[in-house]
């Protein structure tokens, strides 16, 4: 143990992380963890680099992960922890493959994010900040993208959508999911 919250560095791949005597398995792939730490010099100023990489793979940034990258990058875990959970961008829980991110600044509430962010929950059957059983979609509020002349905005994915009415949500969101399949 390292003395830091009960966890044991693994020695190599992602391993298991032991909390309070008990093996916790790992949840994620070693094989993609081990390609991204190759391509980062193994120090400091790497790691937010590392992360983002790290989320893209895993679409959030697993525990183990984390101790791992730590580890690997000569960085306490305490500041691996803290940037993971300083930047908004980063999730400690799973997401969906697709973010779908509704613009709730003003010019967008005003001319109806609400009832879009509602259409959507209603389609996926989760509310906003939660992903669907199938980690196909996850839904989350954005405060402004800068794109008010075209509000209101939804965002799947990369893609932007403008002057998004509710009828047309379905579409964005299936369009996504045949691009996935591509």
């Amino acid at each position: 143990m390292n003395g830091e919250s009960g966890v044991r560095r693994p020695e190599s791949g992602v391993g298991a992380v032991v909390q309070s005597g008990v093996a916790q398995p790992s949840c994620a792939d070693p094989a993609a963890l081990d390609a991204i730490l190759a391509r980062y010099p193994a120090a400091e100023p790497s790691l937010a680099q590392v992360l983002q990489d790290v989320h893209r793979a895993y679409h959030y940034l697993p525990c183990d992960v984390l101790v791992r990258v730590s580890s690997a990058l000569n960085v306490p875990l305490a500041k691996t922890f803290s940037v993971a959970t300083f930047y908004k961008a980063f999730s400690l829980e799973p997401q969906g493959r697709t973010i779908v991110r509704v613009c709730t600044g003003t010019a967008c509430h005003i001319r109806g994010a609400g009832l879009l962010l509602d259409e959507i929950a209603r389609q996926l059957r989760v509310r906003p900040g939660e992903t669907t059983a199938d980690r196909q979609f996850t839904i989350k509020t954005v405060n402004c993208v800068g794109a008010c002349a075209m509000a209101p905005v939804v965002i799947v994915g990369d893609r932007y959508h403008g002057n998004v009415k509710a009828a047309r949500l379905a579409g964005y969101l299936g369009d996504n999911e045949q691009r996935d399949a591509n």
